[in-house]
């Protein structure tokens, strides 16, 4: 940018004028960011068993009991109870056909129920989803890691979005002949978000040992920031 632009654009900034100092103080306003990234120290898998049958009590006495089966195995993985819990449950009637009266009579049932299963240690991840698939599970999924430490990293990144935005603004204030005061406000651009997740590269049924890719998490913080400024020496 050349630097007629360069002034014009910094002198768009200026929150009034020195014949309004008294009311609004000058002020140069820029916004800073910082991304930080981690590799997660927590997963959460969803897993589930579903069983066909010709009646209700049938298909629930055979989900139960394969869902036992599963929540045994994950006991003997090493995982705690209070790490998996039940997400969902049905029952549902199974529909047919019948092509001379266009009727959809019930034929059967599907029962189904799901655990969601957290590991804390990520490195067991593959290892725990084999155990489950060996255990009965026929359904596995929605595959997501996780920060656990997040507040500490977005603590440092705030900090690096402050520095960020002090960058830009001597630029601004170098450009325009003054110099920068005391910051006037501070505000924080929406949320901390998540950039990326972590995410199951392989299907789980197909391979013996299941293929997990934790990735990494990365954390971006804005930042909005007024600083006072003062003729320039």
């Amino acid at each position: 940018m050349k630097k007629p632009a360069l002034l014009a654009a910094v002198f768009a900034t200026l929150l009034a004028t020195p014949a309004l100092a008294d009311d609004f103080p000058s002020a140069i306003s820029v916004s800073g960011e910082a991304m930080i990234s981690a590799a997660p120290d927590l997963a959460q898998i969803d897993a589930g068993v579903a069983n066909d049958a010709k009646t209700a009590k049938e298909a629930a006495d055979a989900n139960n009991a394969a869902m036992g089966k599963v929540l045994l195995a994950l006991k003997g993985a090493g995982i705690a109870e209070k790490d998996y819990q039940t997400s969902r449950l049905s029952l549902q009637p199974q529909y047919g056909q019948n092509k001379s009266t266009g009727a959809s009579p019930v034929v059967g049932f599907r029962a189904s129920n799901r655990v969601t299963v957290k590991i804390r240690d990520v490195t067991k991840v593959a290892g725990v989803i084999d155990t489950l698939v060996n255990a009965g599970a026929n359904d596995i999924g929605n595959i997501s890691f996780e920060v656990t430490q997040a507040s500490k990293l977005l603590d440092d990144a705030r900090a690096q979005a402050i520095a960020d935005a002090r960058r830009k603004a001597e630029v601004y204030a170098k450009a325009a002949g003054v110099t920068l005061g005391a910051p006037l406000s501070v505000t924080e651009g929406g949320g901390p978000v998540p950039l990326f997740k972590g995410r199951m590269a392989a299907p789980m049924a197909a391979a013996p040992q299941a293929a997990v890719a934790p990735g990494e998490e990365t954390l971006s913080v804005t930042v909005n920031v007024s600083w006072a400024i003062k003729p320039g020496q």
